[in-house]
């Protein structure tokens, strides 16, 4: 059989290629600078109100930010069968912290998890089911976290006080239009009922088998009430270095609280709508709204300023050297 010659010229390789990755080695940097001179007056006001405050607590604040790295490691390790590797799952969760805190919420983290287990040789549809078990698991942990802290604390939040009146009808009211909406959409497109149904199977497979091995299983939910909870106790962390009148365990039921409403609101890694929502829940649970407030741009500045550069770095090299 006589063997097909390209013509000359003509490119073996896709020709954007070589010119794509470098390009997306430097987009993290140029979306972090974009965001920090946006927000630059939340900097400069979060940065002002660390200097007074008690730098044992702000430490114990940073270490909890650190662990929750590992906290997602080890979740994303028990949402898969297959064996990670162990140090590029932990710089991908680092990496994945910046990209989240650049695009809307829950997109750049996604990305680059789906990127880094495809890498590793999970096909894409189990790298999916895996993603989709993951944010499942971390969800239910939260939920029940701050189901059960409310069960135990019914002092800690006012409620009524999060929500303006006559508010909660219309909202659950939307809810259920997109709901039914959705439902609508799956039974009249017959291409997206398959394609959705094709998933379904594919994750509840998934599921089946990491919770056939009580290591994976452990990891998955182990994880998932570890993350939040370290997420929790920062912002405690933070609340006791700047003075506020809260007990630990009320504002992480502001935290909490707080966190589950804001993921309805798909800014990028929530930012304004977070730091909007925490001030209202730690006002909520008995604090004065300027030191409340002061509490959450410190808090911020610990878990999303200061490791963005440093993480939009990692992220760059990941990228660079093929890991995602």
């Amino acid at each position: 059989m006589t063997a097909v010659r390209l013509p000359q010229g003509l490119p073996r390789r896709f020709p954007l290629r070589p010119a794509v990755r470098p390009a997306l080695c430097l987009l993290p940097l140029a979306l972090v600078l974009v965001v920090g001179v946006r927000h630059r007056s939340v900097l400069a006001e979060g940065f002002g109100h660390l200097e007074s405050a008690e730098w044992p607590w702000l430490l114990a604040a940073a270490v909890a930010t650190c662990l929750t790295w590992v906290a997602a490691a080890v979740t994303r390790q028990g949402a898969v069968v297959e064996r990670l590797p162990a140090r590029r799952l932990l710089a991908t969760q680092f990496a994945a912290g910046a990209a989240n805190h650049l695009l809307p919420t829950g997109l750049g983290a996604s990305a680059v998890n789906l990127r880094f287990m495809t890498v590793c040789g999970v096909p894409l549809a189990r790298s999916s089911a895996a993603l989709a078990l993951y944010m499942l698991a971390e969800s239910i942990a939260r939920i029940g976290l701050l189901v059960g802290l409310l069960i135990a604390f019914p002092g800690a939040l006012r409620l009524g006080s999060l929500l303006p009146e006559g508010a909660l009808g219309p909202l659950l009211l939307c809810v259920g239009v997109a709901a039914c909406a959705a439902g609508a959409v799956l039974v009249l497109v017959r291409r997206l009922r398959t394609a959705v149904l094709s998933f379904v199977r594919t994750a509840l497979a998934e599921a089946r088998s990491v919770h056939s091995r009580p290591a994976r299983a452990l990891a998955l939910w182990g994880g998932s009430l570890a993350f939040p909870l370290l997420q929790a106790a920062g912002l405690a962390a933070v609340g006791q270095a700047l003075g506020l009148p809260v007990p630990p365990a009320h504002m992480a039921v502001a935290y909490l609280a707080a966190t589950a409403a804001v993921a309805l609101v798909p800014t990028p890694g929530g930012i304004g709508s977070v730091e909007a929502a925490l001030v209202v829940a730690l006002v909520a649970a008995g604090g004065p709204a300027a030191v409340a407030t002061a509490v959450v741009l410190a808090y911020r500045i610990i878990t999303v300023w200061l490791p963005l550069l440093p993480g939009a770095l990692t992220l760059g090299a990941l990228v660079r050297w093929k890991v995602i």
